[in-house]
């Protein structure tokens, strides 16, 4: 029994370190592309609308992220309908903005902090930690967690999730693993 429960945890750390390398690089390009955005907005068109800005600035890079994490990250999970696909990473990234959004109108509303060092701390920093948290494992468990292929190196995961059923009648039978046999 500890030895299934040791093993199942090696292969959850071995399945969420490659797609959490994966997802970091990822995120960080697409944190450049926010911030770059997001500081040229503030310093152009949108100097007295950092809500606005750091919006559009997510939205850009959430565009960059999705084609990113479909074809690279998780591409081994992406689903065969496009359009749900791209409708489930549209809602989790709407949460991901709001958490940013929050965090740039919180700091500007709530803290009355308005010069452009916190707010960009506030919008590309806190909230951007704080929305990527949640967009992994929304990613991970909502968009892309459709198909579990037989990409090499991938092929057993989904034993990692749903151990085979055999297993599971066998550890319930008495006297099966797990259980000692009186005797």
């Amino acid at each position: 029994m500890i030895n299934a429960i040791s093993e199942r945890l090696r292969g959850l750390v071995s399945l969420f370190w490659r797609e959490v390398a994966k997802f970091g690089l990822v995120g960080g390009v697409a944190f450049v592309v926010d911030s770059a955005v997001f500081v040229g907005l503030l310093n152009g068109p949108l100097h007295s609308s950092e809500v606005w800005a750091k919006s559009i600035a997510t939205v850009v890079a959430s565009i960059f992220s999705w084609v990113a994490n479909r074809y690279w990250t998780f591409r081994h999970r992406k689903q065969a309908n496009v359009v749900r696909e791209a409708i489930l990473f549209a809602i989790m990234n709407g949460v991901g903005l709001l958490i940013a959004a929050g965090c740039v109108a919180f700091t500007k509303y709530i803290l009355l902090m308005t010069d452009k060092v916190s707010i960009f701390v506030a919008g590309s920093i806190v909230g951007l930690v704080l929305g990527t948290i949640f967009r992994f494992f929304a990613y991970r468990f909502w968009v892309f967690n459709v198909e579990l292929d037989a990409e090499p190196g991938y092929e057993g995961d989904h034993e990692i999730f749903e151990p085979h059923p055999t297993a599971a009648v066998a550890a319930a039978k008495p006297g099966g693993p797990g259980e000692q046999s009186e005797g």
